[in-house]
């Protein structure tokens, strides 16, 4: 179907809700953008399936640490993961803005779905190959970062743009409920049955994804005829972002920010060992990073709930220089009773941090770019942490864990510092109130405003 364009609500829009019974709900809030049927499918089936891919995620870096007891070895594993997003996404890019985007989906998704299957016959055997292991968890990555991007793009267009902030800060609470439902769930059963039916799971849930994909209606998307082809339509999502500031600034902060500050998610299963006793493959384990997740679970709700009238450029620097003093607590404490909390603040502020830049992010684009640069910024915030991570893998080799988890909070410091974000965001609005008192004049659609 077509969605409507989005109005302002009138005085007969008021009294129908009220006849009606239906609950009116704050624009821009979590709530506002749950109550759009469409967005509510694709939300709920992608979380169901995300809850597996976070069983699998976790529990992927404790096994390669059981098996090699290698902080090298998990680091590569990492990159097999997250690290095809900083070669792949911006060709999932292209894709998104070119093609039918819930057929990239539903063929992404059934491509992972597949190689999670070979991935838990793999791991029934004592002794798996480890590059076996390691190029069936490269293929899965190679697909989710070719359907990355489709997915970033289509969620923004299932609700009124009023909702585009509640939309993303449910975004950021689902991959984060899932870091701590996966966990919970998976920890148990590797505890006790091993990694094989861990993975197996994991295969079965990317059903749920491919199901609300397939029911899920979605608004018509007028293509425009590109006269760019090959190499030039592969770089065109890096020259819309170079000539525009707000995106440039937004990409680079978390292009800093995951390379340096966000290492210590990858190398988690090495700091529990290191520094707080905590064997990898245990149910203690497994509540530390679900303590984590559930409290960059808080901090996305926030967002959309407790913070929805700040503004969210503003709220990136005082996220920061927040989850600078948290990281750097958590890179000094050798006990788990103390890791634990700050483990959940630390995911709190970390994803105040990513839902209030992801926001600012979205609100600017238009959808005729929206791939192509949420490309960007998945190759900034997923493809960059892999990066890190190796990085990280060899300072612990010749240092320790705690100076990698150090520098990143001195570069989160650094970061929270200047205020040229807000400016942008300043000016971006007002040009924003320009245009609406000028029709004619579009957002963001080819790299000029």
């Amino acid at each position: 179907m077509i969605l409507r364009r989005a109005r302002q609500p009138s005085v007969e829009d008021a009294t129908d809700a009220l006849v009606d019974g239906d609950q009116a709900f704050t624009p821009g809030t979590a709530l506002a953008a749950l109550s759009h049927r469409d967005f509510r499918i694709v939300w709920s089936g992608t979380f169901a399936s995300n809850i597996g891919t976070w069983m699998q995620n976790v529990l992927l870096g404790a096994y390669g640490y059981e098996l090699t007891h290698s902080a090298s070895y998990v680091g590569l594993l990492f990159f097999a993961q997250l690290g095809p997003m900083l070669l792949m996404a911006v060709v999932g890019g292209v894709l998104a803005d070119h093609v039918d985007r819930r057929r990239l989906l539903v063929a992404m998704q059934l491509e992972q779905l597949v190689f999670s299957v070979i991935l838990a016959v793999l791991a029934t055997a004592d002794q798996p190959s480890q590059t076996s292991l390691f190029l069936c968890v490269l293929a899965i990555g190679i697909g989710n970062a070719l359907s990355a991007p489709a997915l970033g793009a289509i969620l923004p267009t299932l609700v009124p743009r009023e909702d585009l902030a509640g939309a993303v800060s449910l975004q950021s609470v689902q991959m984060n409920l899932s870091r701590v439902i996966g966990p919970a769930i998976g920890a148990p059963l590797y505890a006790r049955f091993g990694a094989a039916p861990v993975f197996a799971l994991n295969a079965a849930t990317y059903l749920f994804a491919v199901g609300a994909l397939l029911i899920a209606e979605y608004p018509r998307r007028v293509v425009h005829q590109q006269v760019s082809t090959g190499l030039e339509r592969l770089l065109s999502g890096f020259r819309i972002a170079w000539r525009d500031r707000l995106v440039r600034r937004v990409l680079a902060t978390v292009t800093m920010l995951s390379f340096f500050s966000l290492t210590f998610v990858g190398l988690m299963p090495a700091i529990a060992a290191a520094n707080l006793d905590i064997r990898p493959k245990s149910a203690a384990y497994g509540w530390l990073y679900a303590v984590f997740g559930l409290g960059a679970a808080i901090g996305a709700t926030a967002v959309g709930t407790l913070f929805v009238t700040y503004s969210k450029a503003r709220l990136v620097r005082v996220a920061l220089a927040a989850l600078a003093v948290t990281l750097a607590i958590f890179g000094l404490v050798r006990t788990a009773p103390i890791a634990y909390p700050v483990a959940m603040m630390l995911g709190f502020w970390y994803f105040v941090v990513i839902t209030c830049l992801a926001t600012v992010l979205q609100e600017h684009l238009d959808d005729a770019v929206r791939g192509r640069v949420i490309a960007l910024w998945i190759m900034a915030f997923g493809g960059t942490v892999p990066l890190g991570v190796l990085v990280g893998g060899y300072i612990v080799r010749v240092s320790s864990v705690t100076t990698v988890v150090l520098v990143g909070a001195a570069v989160a410091a650094a970061l929270s510092v200047p205020a040229g974000l807000e400016k942008l965001a300043s000016e971006h609005a007002e040009s924003g109130r320009r245009r609406a008192a000028a029709p004619g004049r579009g957002l963001l659609r080819d790299g000029r405003p």
